[in-house]
């Protein structure tokens, strides 16, 4: 018989689970929000060299992001023969093309003659012209024939096809892997469209923010798929946020994905005992919702309006979610009338292995992307991207460019990103400080909770594998 400090830990924080909000849902939920399973994956310390290391940064670049599937753009950034992206990560550069209509293929960016990259940005071409010394390939790799032939008896086209990774597309999103052995896209996600329901499809990036940040990207990564933070970190949610009654869905057997779903019109546990269903409303517009208002849901009062009544026997939530199917139904031409209150209002974060983080919901979503910046193991590049629903069917906006952020400036100051600016500001704040430390730590590691912090341990045992093989 095991100890009692290695027995699964199975509590969890007093007070309605996320299933028991689900149970009182307006509408039918999806089956997808009602499946639950957190399996138990130990509670060792994790090592802090993985995020402090220059050679660890140098063998996750080998054993890790040169052999999984990653999210390198989107098909409607490159809806025309020859139109291309250049996708970097570590010291890796790709260029993303689409070579027919119904064909994306990924290339590595170099010249095969002296090195020079062939591309430093996206556009469309009709062909790969290196500037140096113009060494040309056609849009599918082939090369055509060298300038100077005389002088490369040694090259033949044949040969000099430019390197090619494996690409694939899964609803509108073009994934690269540069592993030519690699497990298919299909297989590497497992079971991961059954519990991801949403048709990101649909939808058009309305806006795509960037900014390095001064930590490893496994730092920042951690800190935005957990809600244990939030008490100490955005108290100013407490009144509206089920913080520690999140649901954490962990699944040995899946490795490359993981979930959490976080109830929004209900209160935390921490502050339940002293908050009415009015506090949790008027709370809510008073904060205006940051998760709502970055997935173009936002329930702002206007001025001079009055709260809405909860009735006899309702809940805030109940009437947050009425109140938003009213707005859709005055602002959007699709009908939400039986989509269920879990899906207009709380947060559905999902990771897919290594670092695509999609958010469900019914109307818009939101990606979370976290990359190492180079090599560095000290700092990393931090991509907030909106995927929304067009005002009008069929009348698709093209996508946002990337905007890079300066050092110098918040998120807060980017008025596209409403209130969730000022709260990921609040989250950043902690990041440099992580960073520096896990390198003044003198314990070899961290230490998690068994089910708040359990998606990081999941994230970190799925790591550790591709580490290992």
């Amino acid at each position: 018989m095991m100890d009692e400090t290695s027995e699964p830990a199975t509590a969890r924080c007093p007070g309605p689970s996320v299933q028991d909000y689900l149970d009182q849902d307006s509408r039918p939920v999806p089956p997808a929000l009602r499946y639950e399973r957190n399996d138990y994956l130990g509670s060792e310390d994790i090592d802090t060299a993985r995020f402090t290391s220059r050679e660890w940064a140098e063998r996750e670049m080998r054993q890790v992001w040169r052999r999984v599937w990653q999210f390198a753009c989107l098909e409607s950034e490159i809806p025309e023969v020859g139109d291309h992206e250049v996708y970097e990560i570590g010291d890796d550069s790709l260029i993303v093309v689409r070579t027919a209509p119904e064909e994306v293929r990924a290339f590595v960016n170099v010249c095969l003659h002296r090195g020079r990259k062939l591309r430093t940005g996206g556009g469309n071409v009709s062909e790969f012209r290196c500037s140096f010394h113009g060494f040309t390939w056609n849009l599918d790799g082939t090369m055509q024939t060298p300038p100077c032939a005389w002088d490369f008896p040694h090259v033949t086209p044949e040969k000099f096809a430019l390197p090619e990774a494996q690409v694939a597309t899964w609803r509108g999103f073009v994934f690269i892997n540069m592993d030519p052995y690699a497990e298919s896209f299909d297989s590497y996600r497992g079971t991961f469209d059954d519990y991801y329901v949403w048709p990101l499809e649909n939808r058009y990036k309305s806006l795509h923010i960037a900014k390095v940040l001064p930590c490893n990207w496994k730092v920042a990564q951690d800190a935005f798929i957990e809600s244990f933070h939030v008490i100490a970190t955005h108290p100013q949610m407490l009144t509206w946020l089920a913080d520690a009654n999140s649901q954490y869905d962990v699944m040995a057997d899946q490795p490359n994905w993981n979930r959490m779903i976080n109830i929004q019109g209900a209160p935390s546990p921490h502050v339940a005992d002293s908050v009415t269903e009015e506090d949790v409303l008027e709370t809510f517009y008073d904060s205006r919702s940051f998760y709502a208002a970055a997935q173009g849901r936002d329930l702002v009062m206007q001025e001079g309006d009055e709260l809405p009544a909860i009735p006899p026997g309702g809940t805030a939530r109940q009437v947050l979610a009425a109140r938003m199917r009213e707005q859709l139904a005055a602002t959007s031409q699709q009908d939400f009338s039986q989509t269920p209150d879990t899906e207009l209002l709380d947060a559905i974060n999902y990771l897919l292995f290594p670092n695509f983080n999609p958010w469900g919901g019914a109307k818009s979503n939101i990606i979370y992307r976290f990359r190492p910046n180079g090599l560095d193991p000290d700092s990393c590049t931090a991509e907030i991207i909106f995927m929304s629903s067009p005002k009008q069917p069929g009348e698709t906006p093209p996508p946002a460019k990337i905007r890079w952020v300066p050092e110098d400036t918040l998120f807060a100051d980017i008025p596209e990103l409403g209130v969730l600016g000022p709260v990921f500001d609040q989250d950043c704040e902690n990041l440099p400080y992580v960073q520096q430390g896990l390198k003044a730590m003198r314990k070899p590691g961290i230490t998690l909770a068994n089910y708040q912090e359990s998606r990081i341990r999941h994230f970190n045992q799925t790591l550790d594998q591709w580490m290992s093989r």
